[in-house]
C-alpha cells in the first residue's frame, strides 16, 4: 500500500501534503480481546474502498495532500513504546502539519499527547470513549491502556465525551464539569456548550468503543449505549469550525472477519474528519 486509499502520488508526497497518517500497530496491555495492532492495517486497507468526495464539505479532501507514514516501531515493552512513540510525535511535530495517528490500543495515546502539549502549552484534549480511562496505573504500568487519559487529565484541558464505564477509583481524576456521560447525550445535542469551554488548540482522541456496538462491534471492549454516528460527527464537526484541530487519534479497532463493515466505518470515519478540518 504505497498511498492513503489509493490516491494518486502526485497528492501523497509528504512535502506538499498537509495531513500525515501515522499507523501505530500496537496491543501490548489490552485485557480482553486481542487484535488492536492489527486495526491500522484494517482500516487503511478499506479505506481502498471509499468513494473520495466528501458531500458535506464539497471537495476532494485528498487533494490538500495526505502523506501515508510508515508505521511507527514497537519496542519490547509499554514504557520503551510509550517513549518511542513521543519521540517521533515530536519529530512529526516539526514538519507543521496535520497529523492523524491510527491505533492500535488507547495507550499509544499517552506519548502522543505528551508531545502535542510540549508544542502546544494551551492544549485542550476531547477524549470520544465508553470507558474514563483514567486509572493512574494498571497491572503495573502508567502506560496501560486502561490509563490512556490519566496523564492528560493532570496536564491539560481533557474533556471526557460518552463514557458510561469506569471504575470507583477513576472519580478523584475526573473534572465532572467536563465530563458528558453517554445518558446525559441526545441525538440533537448542542455541542457549541462543548466549544465553548475548549481553548484554541485542540487534540481529539478516539476510541472507537466510543461509538454504539451496534455501530461499531470491532473493539475489544465494546459497551452498549454508545454514540451514534451522526452524535459523534456532529461534535467533531463543531469543534473543528470553532476551534483549531491540531492532530487526532483513532484507537481500539479490533478487526474480525464477522465485522469488515467496521473496518470500513474507521476508515469513513478518518477521512471525514480530515474534511472538517482541511476543507474548513
Amino acid at each position: 500500500m504505497n498511498t492513503f486509499a489509493g490516491i494518486p502520488s502526485e497528492y501523497a508526497q509528504l512535502n506538499t501534503s498537509k495531513a500525515i497518517i501515522i499507523p501505530v500497530p500496537y496491543d501490548g496491555t489490552s485485557t480482553w480481546m486481542k487484535g488492536a495492532d492489527k486495526g491500522p492495517q484494517a482500516l487503511l486497507e478499506a479505506a481502498l474502498y471509499m468513494e473520495l468526495y466528501d458531500i458535506e464539505t464539497q471537495q476532494e479532501t485528498y487533494k490538500h495532500g495526505i502523506y501515508l507514514s510508515k508505521p511507527i516501531p514497537i519496542l519490547s515493552n509499554p514504557t520503551l513504546t510509550n517513549n518511542n512513540i513521543y519521540r517521533f510525535t515530536q519529530n512529526l511535530l516539526k514538519e507543521d502539519k496535520l497529523l492523524a495517528f491510527l491505533g492500535g490500543e488507547h495507550s499509544v495515546s499517552i506519548g502522543i499527547i505528551q508531545a502535542f502539549k510540549k508544542k502546544y502549552s494551551d492544549l485542550s484534549v476531547v477524549q470520544f470513549d465508553a470507558h474514563a480511562d483514567l486509572r493512574e496505573s494498571y497491572e503495573d504500568s502508567e502506560y496501560n491502556h486502561a490509563c490512556a487519559l490519566h496523564w492528560a487529565s493532570k496536564n491539560t484541558d481533557l474533556h471526557q465525551i460518552g463514557i458510561r464505564s469506569m471504575d470507583i477509583s477513576e472519580k478523584q481524576w475526573m473534572n465532572p464539569d467536563k465530563v458528558i456521560f453517554s445518558h446525559q447525550l441526545s441525538e440533537d445535542y448542542n455541542w457549541q456548550k462543548l466549544t465553548q469551554k475548549l481553548h484554541e488548540k485542540v487534540y481529539i482522541t478516539i476510541d472507537l468503543d466510543a461509538l454504539d456496538p451496534s455501530i461499531m462491534p470491532a473493539t475489544g471492549t465494546p459497551e452498549p449505549g454508545g454514540m451514534s454516528w451522526q452524535q459523534l460527527i456532529g461534535a467533531i464537526k463543531a469543534i473543528s469550525q470553532n476551534k483549531t484541530i491540531v492532530g487526532f487519534d483513532i484507537v481500539e479497532l479490533c478487526p474480525s472477519p464477522n465485522h469488515q463493515h467496521a473496518n470500513f466505518t474507521a476508515a469513513k470515519l478518518l477521512y471525514k474528519i480530515l474534511s472538517f478540518i482541511l476543507n474548513k
